[in-house]
């Protein structure tokens, strides 16, 4: 008979990690509070969205799929996850705005500053103009938080070049 660990969770199949794809598939988005991540902005001599949206099933997210922009709306936001480049840094949060459900694919990243020193990034929503920090979730107004995703960078394994793969999953609950 196995050893039973109360203190040890077993991992989830919806807290797995899923492939977002490669890093050089990701446009990087450098101007504060100006981009829309769904623009469609320079990447690898070619144009492409500024963030990709996946549909996560809630049960199992190593059945995510990506989902066209257009596409997402339409499929319903609440099981999408929107993952973006952002001065060089990888975020992924809910595609769905926690006050309204709108989806913040329309939404802009922006640098939270204090006297001109960059404390944190953030994503505003165009909808109501409410913005939410992207480390924390926390939102500007009101006790509304947005889900905050990890994101985890790793080298593909034998590669000629130093190419890595962008890796996603829900956070861990910790207790």
């Amino acid at each position: 008979m196995p050893f039973f660990n109360a203190f040890i969770g077993t991992s989830r199949a919806g807290d797995a990690w899923f492939l977002a794809g490669l890093i050089a598939s990701f446009p990087n988005i450098t101007a504060s509070g100006d981009t829309v991540l769904s623009d469609r902005l320079p990447c690898k001599g070619s144009f492409a969205p500024g963030c990709k949206v996946f549909n996560v099933p809630l049960t199992n997210s190593t059945q995510a799929v990506e989902v066209d922009l257009d596409d997402a709306v339409a499929a319903g936001l609440k099981e999408q996850v929107i993952v973006f480049q952002y001065l060089g840094k990888f975020h992924a949060v809910d595609h769905s705005c926690p006050h309204s459900s709108f989806p913040l694919s329309r939404g802009t990243p922006f640098d939270i500053e204090d006297f001109g020193i960059r404390l944190s990034v953030g994503i505003n929503c165009p909808n109501h103009d409410w913005s939410f920090d992207l480390i924390h979730g926390k939102g500007d107004r009101g006790s509304y938080k947005l889900t905050v995703w990890e994101v985890q960078l790793r080298p593909i394994p034998e590669a000629e070049n130093e190419e890595s793969e962008v890796w996603v999953r829900r956070k861990q609950r910790i207790g």
